[in-house]
């Protein structure tokens, strides 16, 4: 019997572990890992992009059921700070109550359901606009206007429902479903893989949202995959590995995925024409090395560019990364959280924050922060808040955003065309690559077991 070969066997090398052992700084043994699991090769349905009933379904048991980002512990600095998370006709109130805990409550008035919050501030109590029924932090009932008119209320039943809340990495996961299991459970393996990279020691320097035309699910797809980045970012194919990409697909973790990108080595496709002095230009052109900067002799495009990382690091942010792997500096080390988080490891910034955007099935909210590791001994800057793009903002106009602003833009143009194309097939079903767009299979997969509850 023939034994089926695994759909990595035909990616092109040299393979990301091939790149990581000949680097000068060895890379942590996270790293070193691989996984891979029989995804399937059928066409997927593209109603799932465009079905407003789907997308009902999808709200009712996925977003009401699954752990989701609210915000971050440092966007909660003091008693009484607020953030208000909206997921379609659902909204928190996520409130730092005491100095040690965070809550979640449903942001509607227990008198006659007015909204109670509708924007991120710092108040002693929850206080309703309309007539003024007001709750304590801890959700406790505090003032009721005129109480001899309500001779049926009873003070501990008209206490705030809460949602579920926990921390990990310096988020706030809130989840509506009471019965929910815990965030340790839901986060499986993915904890272990960021030891390393602590992320509860990471400060907000940007955030920045905008609306984009396309099914939450097409956004976040666009940044679990490296196939389309020739096409779409082919300024980058000099010096950053797409086809050679390592994907990771482990057995028995449903919730996350992994995929390790190699920089300061050309993709494949242009390897065979491409220099180790045309990748350092190319990643100079992009702003990640200092104009008319050479190979040595007998050196390596990569081997510059992590130094050169280095000392941006310890000029920019104070960071000695000196103890740090060439491939920590230098490579995208990705982790996508179903439903909607992408994490990167390593000492990228990069977060991406996904959300569908009320029962329209064709837009989302799209979110971008950077999070810069915090020096020892460092005080933690204060947190930067979300800034909302108005449509014909693009991302590179934000400074914060540097040489990433120009990538989203690109990101940010591509995703409405797929959800317009989709609109007009007549082809049934999307066909992904069997190695290269496994992630997608994998958390379309664990989307069909939700929606299958």
């Amino acid at each position: 019997m023939t034994q089926q070969k695994a759909p990595s066997e035909g990616r092109p090398r040299p393979s990301v572990q091939e790149v990581l052992e000949s680097d000068r700084h060895a890379a942590p043994a996270i790293l070193r890992e691989s996984g891979e699991e029989a995804q399937g090769c059928e066409d997927l349905p593209i109603d799932a992009y465009l079905s407003p009933e789907l997308h009902r379904r999808e709200i009712e048991k996925v977003w009401r059921r699954v752990w989701q980002v609210a915000c971050r512990e440092e966007d909660l600095p003091v008693v009484g700070d607020r953030v208000v998370y909206d997921i379609a006709d659902d909204s928190l109130v996520v409130v730092r109550s005491a100095p040690d805990r965070i809550r979640a409550f449903y942001t509607s008035c227990l008198h006659r359901g007015t909204r109670l919050c509708d924007a991120d501030g710092r108040a002693g109590a929850l206080r309703c606009p309309y007539h003024g029924f007001t709750w304590r932090l801890d959700g406790t009932l505090a003032h009721v206007p005129a109480p001899w008119d309500f001779p049926q209320l009873r003070e501990e039943a008209f206490r705030l429902p809460e949602a579920r809340v926990d921390v990990w990495g310096g988020f706030v996961f809130v989840n509506l479903d009471p019965q929910c299991a815990p965030l340790a459970t839901y986060l499986e393996d993915l904890p272990r893989h960021f030891e390393r990279w602590p992320l509860e020691r990471r400060a907000k320097i940007a955030h920045v949202g905008k609306r984009i035309a396309c099914n939450w699910k097409i956004a976040v797809e666009a940044f679990i995959e490296v196939f389309h980045i020739s096409a779409v970012h082919p300024e980058s194919i000099e010096f950053f590995g797409d086809q050679n990409s390592q994907y990771d697909v482990f057995p028995g973790q449903r919730h996350w995925s992994r995929m390790l990108n190699c920089s300061g080595i050309p993709s494949p496709l242009v390897r065979a024409r491409t220099s180790e002095q045309d990748a350092l230009d190319a990643a100079i052109r992009f702003g990640m090395c200092e104009p008319g900067t050479k190979v040595p002799a007998g050196g390596s495009a990569r081997a510059v560019l992590a130094d050169s990382m280095r000392a941006s690091l310890a000029k920019g942010l104070g960071i000695d990364a000196s103890e740090c792997s060439d491939s920590e500096v230098l490579d995208v080390i990705e982790y996508f959280l179903f439903p909607n988080l992408t994490l990167f490891g390593g000492l990228s910034p990069l977060c991406y924050r996904v959300r569908p955007d009320g029962h329209d099935p064709n837009a989302c909210l799209f979110e971008v922060m950077l999070l810069v590791p915090v020096p020892d001994g460092a005080a933690r800057p204060p947190a930067a808040k979300l800034r909302w793009l108005r449509p014909e903002e693009p991302f590179s106009s934000v400074p914060e955003l540097g040489y990433f602003g120009q990538v989203l833009d690109q990101d940010e143009e591509i995703m409405p065309r797929v959800q317009r194309g989709l609109l007009a097939a007549r082809k049934p079903g999307v066909t992904l690559a069997a190695y290269q767009e496994s992630r997608i299979r994998q958390m379309r997969r664990t989307l069909a077991e939700y929606l299958a509850r």
